[in-house]
């Protein structure tokens, strides 16, 4: 019997040869997402990380902001922020205003959650908070500025309910910073409480259903439902507010234009570069503006994580 013979009587086939390898082609995909990344990246590069580069070399140097030339002082410029009180003592200004933040956050909460429930005219209410947050800074402050007057609408007001109306509201140095911040407080209460209630409405019904057959009143909703299930958004308006507090300027600017108490970090940097032709000093603390800025984020993320919290 022959070869072919045998090897078709056992069934067994002669094996294919290799088909030749093909070189893949470079998918086009892979480069589309950095294609729409391009021009946001450009633009962040460009108005963000270069303007902060930039930033950092003049808080190195003694220039006036004008001629062409700079005297390098390497790290003279810190010193001085830390070392003159006059200084460094405007830091203390912003406590006020963290107060303030700490108040708003606070009253904000409270009204998201009164409102997330079934309230009348609450749609009515809704817009009452949250239409000074729509009116230009400049306007509001120019506004409390009649407000605070000596004889002013906060005077006739309190007149009209028997107080005594001797105070200089803008005058006093311990009144006027707890008035500007005060007027913090009505203007941004209304961004930090539709951030509230847009976390509170996305919590799923069922879970408030599920309270209320365990005989969960309403603080036992707000304390272990809302609470942890609008925790990220609190942790925001937190850095917001430590951020904003720092960063004040308009509201007292116009207002008191940083006269006596009531000059801000960003005013004194402000006038430091454009007034007293500092611009090296004024870099100096608009970086050390900007680390603490970061600090205070860092320390707010590992004391209270970003966790996202199932509730299910």
């Amino acid at each position: 019997m022959s070869r072919t013979t045998t090897g078709r009587a056992s069934g067994r086939a002669a094996p294919a040869p290799p088909a030749p390898a093909r070189k893949r082609a470079p998918r086009r995909d892979a480069w589309t997402p950095w294609l729409y990344l391009a021009a946001p990246l450009a633009l962040l590069v460009a108005f963000t990380y270069i303007p902060v580069a930039s930033m950092v070399s003049y808080s190195l140097t003694d220039w006036d902001g004008v001629s062409p030339d700079s005297t390098f002082v390497g790290l003279d410029n810190y010193a001085q922020l830390f070392t003159r009180p006059e200084l460094f003592g405007v830091f203390f200004v912003s406590l006020y205003y963290l107060a303030a933040s700490i108040l708003q956050i606070g009253l904000a909460l409270y009204f998201a959650t009164v409102l997330s429930f079934n309230v009348r005219l609450r749609n009515l209410f809704k817009g009452i908070l949250f239409f000074p947050y729509l009116i230009n800074g400049v306007a509001i402050a120019f506004v409390f500025l009649y407000f605070f007057q000596q004889g002013g609408t906060l005077d006739t007001v309190l007149r009209f309910a028997g107080v005594d109306t001797q105070f200089l509201w803008l005058g006093d140095p311990d009144l006027v910073n707890v008035s500007l911040a005060g007027v913090s407080v009505w203007r941004f209460m209304g961004l930090n409480f539709v951030l509230f209630l847009g976390a509170i409405q996305s919590i799923q019904p069922h879970l408030y259903e599920a309270a209320e057959l365990d005989g969960a009143n309403r603080w036992h909703v707000f304390r272990h439902l809302i609470v942890p299930g609008i925790k990220p958004i609190i942790s925001l308006s937190v850095i917001l507010a430590i951020a904003g507090s720092l960063s004040v300027f308009e509201i007292p600017f116009v207002i008191t234009g940083g006269a006596g108490e009531s000059k801000t970090f960003v005013i004194q940097t402000i006038k430091l570069a454009f007034q007293f032709n500092k611009t090296g000093l004024a870099s100096a603390a608009a970086v050390v503006l900007l680390a603490i800025v970061l600090l205070a984020t860092w320390i707010q993320r590992r004391l209270v994580p970003d966790e996202r919290n199932d509730l299910v």
